[in-house]
């Protein structure tokens, strides 16, 4: 008896990552982390999928007037979920996405004359991104990706309304 064997392609359906995250807004660098979902793997050349997203940025700053120093604590993060699409290219998969998430923006300052004082607003955003995949193997899949992020909330007009941000990273596929 012959019988014929053909393989399947075979393909993660989950994915997780960590990033770097750039920025041009105070803090400027921070990490990310990322849980994504491929969705009709049935398509060829074609991937879509579902992400949620965590970025967190945080920074400590202190001045020194007169012999007493001042300090403050800015922490801003993000979280949110969104649609990918990418085309398989063979090892680089380019995709874009569109989605909606949460933001706070947190200060704490310590040692002022008035004294201590702390504030937080949150607010909602819509991000779109743009990035390229790169598969080194079948698990390990580096990538560099551009995103933008703006909120309508008014109370973010003095921090930020908009933001940009390159981020690089790695992602594991299973």
């Amino acid at each position: 008896m012959l019988a014929t064997v053909t393989p399947d392609l075979v393909q993660a359906q989950w994915s997780i990552g960590a990033s770097y995250e750039i920025r041009s807004e105070d803090p400027q660098n921070g990490f990310g982390a990322r849980i994504e979902r491929k969705i009709l793997t049935g398509l060829p050349l074609v991937q879509l999928g579902i992400r949620g997203h965590f970025s967190y940025f945080s920074e400590e700053n202190s001045l020194s007037e007169g012999g007493v120093t001042y300090s403050a604590d800015v922490t801003n993060y993000d979280y949110g979920l969104a649609a990918t699409g990418g085309v398989n290219l063979g090892m680089l998969t380019p995709y874009v996405g569109l989605g909606l998430g949460a933001t706070t923006f947190d200060v704490s300052t310590q040692d002022l004359p008035g004294g201590d004082f702390d504030t937080s607003d949150s607010g909602v955003f819509w991000n779109t991104f743009a990035g390229a995949e790169l598969s080194v193997t079948p698990i390990i899949k580096p990538f560099v990706e551009y995103r933008f992020q703006q909120t309508d909330e008014p109370q973010f007009a003095t921090e930020f309304d908009a933001n940009g941000r390159l981020i690089f990273g790695l992602s594991l596929s299973f």
